[in-house]
């Protein structure tokens, strides 16, 4: 049986990879294009699975680095619940958004804004059981967090 740290560190390793998978699925196979809000979220997920990365290739520091990754999670937790409360109008978001426009290929510049998604952050794109996406990832990324942290917290007992 795998340790309570070796148990946070495989936590801080899927929850990433599966959240950046799934978002990355959604935008590729499910045409849901990411808000600005969205891309701060997997910018979370990112940070925390490269800190749960580090863990592997620094072992002497692994304890430290599994509890950076938790603390991202915390981010995109955080991150994530505001994006929620914005999208289900608790409290007002920012005014930026993002497209997907690329002027590299030439073409004509206007019809390419045009055609452009416009994504909106306080704009819902989907949802299961009145949950948006957003919703998810915010209790996914919480309760891996709180995973991390009582897993590492289980390993210092065992330790003693």
């Amino acid at each position: 049986m795998a340790s309570s740290q070796g148990k946070a560190h495989l936590v801080a390793l899927a929850v990433p990879v599966g959240a950046l998978g799934g978002a990355l699925a959604f935008q590729y196979f499910g045409g849901l294009y990411p808000c600005e809000m969205c891309w701060w979220q997997r910018y979370a997920h990112m940070a925390a699975l490269l800190l749960a990365v580090v863990a592997i290739v620094l072992p002497g520091a692994r304890r430290l680095f599994i509890g950076l990754a938790g603390l991202a999670l915390v981010a995109a937790a955080v991150v994530s619940a505001y994006h929620a409360g914005v999208e289900y109008g608790w409290w007002k978001g920012l005014t930026a958004c993002t497209s997907d426009i690329d002027f590299a290929a030439g073409g004509d510049p206007l019809k390419a804004i045009l055609d452009s998604p416009v994504v909106r952050c306080d704009v819902v794109q989907w949802k299961l059981f009145g949950i948006s996406l957003a919703g998810y990832d915010f209790l996914i990324s919480g309760l891996a967090a709180l995973a991390v942290f009582a897993l590492l917290a289980r390993s210092t007992k065992e330790q003693n």
